[in-house]
C-alpha cells in the first residue's frame, strides 16, 4: 500500500472529534441543523398571517397558532428530558402570532444552549423518558423529527391559506 493511500487512511483519525467548546462532533453538526431549523420555523410561524393562527384545516386538527406551541412545548420537554431537569415550557394564556413565535424561539434557545457544550459520553447517557430510557443522543434525534414533523404540518396550514411556505436554507 502506497504511503499517500495509508494518509487516508488515517485522516479520519487524526480529525478532531469536538469543536473547540470541548463539545463532541455530533453536538456541533446538530446545533448546525438546529439553528436552520429555528429560522426556517420561525420564518413559517412569522409567514402566516395574526389572523391565521386559529386556521384548522380540520375541526380535528390543532390550529396553526396550536402546532407552532406544540413545536416549542415538544423542544422544551424533549431537551428537558436530556438535561434531567424540569421542562420551563408555560403555555401562553393567549395563542396569539406574538406570544406563538417568542416561545417558539426561546424554545430552541433553550435546546441549543444545553446541546452546545455535550461530549460524546454524555450524548450516550442514558435518560428516562416515559416508560423508556433513551440516549441523549437518541432525545436530540427525537426533538429535530418531531419538530420537523408539525413544522411541515404548520407549512401545509399555509398552503391551504394560499401562502407559499418559506425557503429551507441549509
Amino acid at each position: 500500500m502506497s504511503k499517500l493511500c495509508c494518509l487516508f487512511l488515517l485522516l479520519p483519525l487524526a480529525a478532531p472529534a469536538a469543536d473547540e467548546a470541548g463539545g463532541s462532533r455530533f453536538a456541533a453538526e446538530f446545533g448546525k441543523h438546529w439553528l436552520a431549523a429555528k429560522d426556517l420555523a420561525i420564518a413559517v410561524a412569522q409567514a402566516m398571517p395574526a389572523d391565521g393562527y386559529d386556521f384548522k384545516p380540520n375541526p380535528e386538527e390543532m390550529s396553526f397558532g396550536q402546532q407552532i406551541v406544540h413545536i416549542a412545548q415538544g423542544n422544551y420537554g424533549y431537551c428537558a428530558s436530556a438535561a434531567k431537569a424540569k421542562s420551563p415550557f408555560a403555555k401562553p394564556e393567549k395563542i396569539d402570532k406574538e406570544s406563538a413565535i417568542k416561545i417558539l424561539g426561546e424554545s430552541f434557545d433553550y435546546c441549543e444552549a444545553f446541546v452546545s457544550h455535550l461530549t460524546d459520553d454524555q450524548l450516550n447517557e442514558s435518560r428516562p423518558r416515559g416508560k423508556t430510557s433513551y440516549s441523549v443522543r437518541e432525545l436530540l434525534l427525537g426533538v429535530q423529527t418531531h419538530m420537523a414533523h408539525h413544522r411541515g404540518q404548520a407549512e401545509v396550514y399555509l398552503r391551504v391559506k394560499g401562502i407559499k411556505p418559506p425557503d429551507y436554507n441549509f
